[in-house]
């Protein structure tokens, strides 16, 4: 008996050690607040998940969770569908957060989503509803992105996706990123159907959205006079126009657009 109860007490010793021992690792990986929005950020044409990578990170070292959803850049209402299915997925409230075209896919995919609350459009389209990319792109001169297109690859099931020639892409799509970066960015480009870029948007969230806007003013893809007129057309929070950056803002000067995208998630104006 006397032997049993050493046994008992040293299994409690050892049991009360190990708790102590994992109290400080739990509390070093605190979970982010309970208040603080989830980012979803939704890449482009020409562009993929990982051109947020230097945003994730600053997001992620102010505790913020964070999902960069992979784009499929097949049709505004399929994309659209698809990343509502990501918002969906995700517990209390959301910011979601476009480029390029992506901004076309986030103000459709916010329609009647009650969790998100803010709109952040990175270089990107904002259309009202039965206005394409294309459409937008022809309101204002500048761009140049047409010459640099290579031959569309036709698809098994008909339509064609489109890519920016590798050589071009740098001057094109990222003049201000490093071109070691710039030819990584070419060769893992994702292509965007024809169609894509013609389809009229389903929705306009960002009527009903409070929506902030940042560009830069040597975008080459979409000019900044048309990137001006739809941050003023959606009434937005903030306007930030970021001297010298290319389309991929959000890769050369990625300080900027975490900024803005945080005093999104902490904001709390009405809605339009």
């Amino acid at each position: 008996m006397k032997k049993l109860l050493q046994l008992a007490r040293a299994a409690a010793a050892i049991g009360l050690a190990a708790l102590h021992l994992a109290t400080p690792v739990a509390a070093a990986t605190p979970a982010a607040p309970p208040d603080r929005p989830t980012v979803v950020l939704v890449h482009g044409a020409f562009a993929e998940s990982a051109s947020w990578n230097d945003v994730v990170r600053d997001l992620r070292a102010r505790s913020f969770h964070v999902i960069a959803v992979a784009n499929p850049l097949r049709g505004v209402k399929s994309d659209a569908d698809y990343v509502g299915a990501v918002v969906d997925a995700v517990k209390g409230p959301v910011v979601l957060v476009g480029h390029s075209y992506g901004g076309s896919v986030i103000s459709a995919a916010a329609e009647g989503k009650a969790n998100v609350k803010a709109l952040v459009f990175v270089a990107a389209f904002a259309p009202e509803v039965g206005e394409s990319a294309a459409d937008l792109s022809g309101k204002f001169p500048g761009s140049t992105l047409g010459p640099t297109l290579a031959p569309p690859v036709a698809l098994p099931g008909g339509g064609k996706d489109l890519y920016i020639q590798q050589d071009r892409f740098g001057n094109q799509f990222a003049a201000d990123v490093a071109p070691r970066m710039a030819h990584l960015m070419a060769v893992s480009q994702r292509p965007i159907t024809e169609a894509a870029l013609g389809e009229p948007a389903p929705a306009a969230a960002w009527k009903s959205v409070p929506s902030w806007f940042i560009y830069g003013d040597r975008d080459l893809n979409i000019p900044p006079a048309a990137l001006s007129f739809r941050a003023e057309r959606a009434k937005s929070m903030k306007t930030v126009v970021v001297k010298g950056a290319s389309h991929v803002v959000m890769v050369s000067k990625p300080g900027p657009v975490t900024r803005l995208i945080v005093e999104a998630a902490a904001a709390n104006p009405p809605r339009p």
